[in-house]
């Protein structure tokens, strides 16, 4: 349930161009301080979610507010800082040039806030850069000026599309060190990246979506447990080891030995264990498998299509 300051309240999210349906009953909550990581296949509906969370798309029906406030009322989106994934600026422009515009934008005066734009451009890794032309930056330095660019106004709520797609691995944990300071400072951010390892390594929470509906949510671990495998050793597999284990979930695969099974249940392992010890088969070990939210993300997908 969302509290009454959540960052962004979404609730019954659908929206349809012509016959297909980009979104199905959608519900999103993001709170303030969270970092969530919003994750599906392409074609999912995360673009269109976050342009209709940015007012450039009405959705067909449901609701969407930021703090509170109806997503295309001006007072929310001055809360908002957006970095798209495919976005240009101005080459003839220089890096604070630029943001001098932004700032405009925003209501904010950029000779006032003179000190606050080099902060900026110090903040995202372009500290004394900002004189040269954007047309000499590389990918990297441009997409940090984007970054920029999306907290010049010192937004309550970021959504970032892509944040780190063009950086080296440096780049990319210093811009995961930035978010969780935005975090800590109370600002909300909604990542979307198919970097499932950086969305693992930066998010408190993960939204996957697929065919415009949310296949699971929750933190990191809710998620990442949400499709379990466990390792099942006995001294001997046979047929009735193999009907007990099934009635728990599905057998990815067993041999003489070993069954694999995959569960949907986290609490699986001391049931299974005192049912195989009852029905008489000598069991070896029981071995929950950690998975990656790649793992999961996948489990989750697949079954869906499926």
């Amino acid at each position: 349930m969302a509290s009454a300051d959540a960052a962004i309240t979404a609730r019954g999210l659908h929206k349809r161009y012509g016959r297909h349906v980009a979104l199905a009953s959608l519900d999103l909550v993001v709170e303030p301080g969270q970092v969530v990581g919003l994750l599906g296949p392409n074609g999912a509906g995360k673009t269109t979610t976050v342009k209709i969370l940015t007012g450039l798309v009405r959705p067909t029906g449901g609701t969407a507010e930021l703090f509170g406030v109806p997503v295309a009322d001006p007072p929310a989106r001055s809360r908002l800082g957006y970095l798209p994934e495919h976005f240009r600026f101005p080459e003839w422009l220089t890096g604070l040039e630029l943001l001098r515009f932004h700032a405009r934008l925003a209501g904010r005066d950029p000779r006032r806030d003179a000190d606050w734009l080099h902060e900026l451009l110090a903040l995202v890794g372009l500290d004394g850069r900002g004189d040269e032309r954007i047309r000499g930056y590389s990918k990297g330095m441009t997409q940090r000026l984007g970054l920029a660019q999306a907290l010049v106004g010192a937004p309550d709520l970021v959504l970032l599309d892509e944040p780190t797609s063009a950086m080296d691995p440096l780049g990319r944990r210093e811009i995961r060190e930035l978010i969780r300071t935005l975090a800590r400072d109370g600002v909300a951010v909604l990542l979307n990246s198919h970097l499932l390892s950086e969305v693992e390594l930066v998010c408190d929470h993960v939204v996957v979506i697929d065919r415009g509906t949310v296949l699971r949510s929750g933190t990191l671990d809710e998620v990442r447990s949400a499709s379990l495998e466990v390792r099942i050793e006995l001294e001997r597999v046979d047929q009735r080891a193999r009907d007990l284990v099934a009635g728990y979930g599905r057998i990815i695969a067993t041999d003489d030995h070993e069954i694999l099974l995959g569960t949907d249940d986290p609490d699986v392992v001391p049931r299974l264990a005192a049912d195989l010890v009852q029905s008489g088969a000598r069991v070896r070990a029981l071995v929950p498998l950690r998975r990656s939210l790649e793992d999961a993300f996948v489990g989750l997908v697949r079954k869906e299509e499926s």
